[in-house]
């Protein structure tokens, strides 16, 4: 049995976290005849169209889903640079700098980040170790990303996702690790919305029933969803 489990000390450093979480299982992972990548392709561009919504402020670090998860990220140490994953898509937008397609699943859950506004990511459970642990990294932890081949381990203090292996995602939702990332060849996933705004808990609760029919009509999936807080810190995703 696996878990994800949120740590007590991110709720007093964030006393409203609300964590979406939809557990998949069963997916098929690929591209087919009837939904295609191109088929995918359509889907992100629409959502790039909707996301400039959130780009109202004419100083780009002024638009309230930038400046909200910026506060959150001064409340632990970060590497330079390191942004929330809403930010640098976000960025993207403004720079008219199109997404591009990466598999079904990813596909997925970069549209509902756009449409909605709230970072989202996900992790094949298959190849999780032991629990999901949200919190702060003692430093020590091995981590690997894309394109690399060297562990670059968290800063100590750094808010992480990990594993008993190591980190599986840096800076909170900045950096994704290589070993858990989901693939083609995933089968069962973990992915999770995140959200620090009190003020926008029926967009997370929205986001989350959107994304699982989407994943259960186009990937074939049997899907399930709960929102974790400071009354309910862990599920079982396994």
């Amino acid at each position: 049995m696996k878990k994800f489990i949120i740590a007590d000390e991110m709720f007093k450093m964030f006393p409203d976290l609300q964590i979406g979480i939809v557990v998949c299982e069963g997916i098929n992972n690929n591209y087919n005849e009837e939904n295609t990548e191109s088929f995918y392709e359509k889907e992100i561009r629409e959502a790039e169209k909707t996301a400039k919504k959130y780009l109202t402020e004419t100083v780009f670090s002024d638009n309230e889903v930038i400046k909200c998860w910026r506060e959150a990220f001064r409340k632990f140490k970060t590497k330079k640079g390191a942004r929330c994953s809403i930010e640098a898509l976000l960025k993207r937008i403004e720079k008219e700098n199109h997404l591009g397609t990466i598999n079904p699943l990813v596909d997925i859950y970069n549209t509902i980040s756009l449409l909605y506004g709230i970072p989202c990511g996900g992790e094949d459970i298959d190849n999780i170790k032991g629990d999901i642990l949200l919190t702060k990294a003692l430093g020590t932890e091995s981590f690997i990303t894309l394109g690399s081949d060297k562990s670059e381990p968290p800063y100590e203090g750094e808010v992480v996702y990990k594993d008993d292996e190591g980190a599986i995602c840096r800076c909170w939702n900045w950096r994704e690790g290589v070993r858990t990332m989901l693939t083609e060849e995933t089968k069962n996933a973990f992915i999770c919305l995140e959200q620090v705004d009190s003020n926008r808990i029926d967009e997370l609760s929205e986001a989350l029933d959107v994304l699982l029919n989407k994943i259960e009509s186009k990937q074939g999936a049997n899907c399930r969803i709960q929102v974790l807080n400071t009354e309910n810190r862990e599920m079982e995703i396994s």
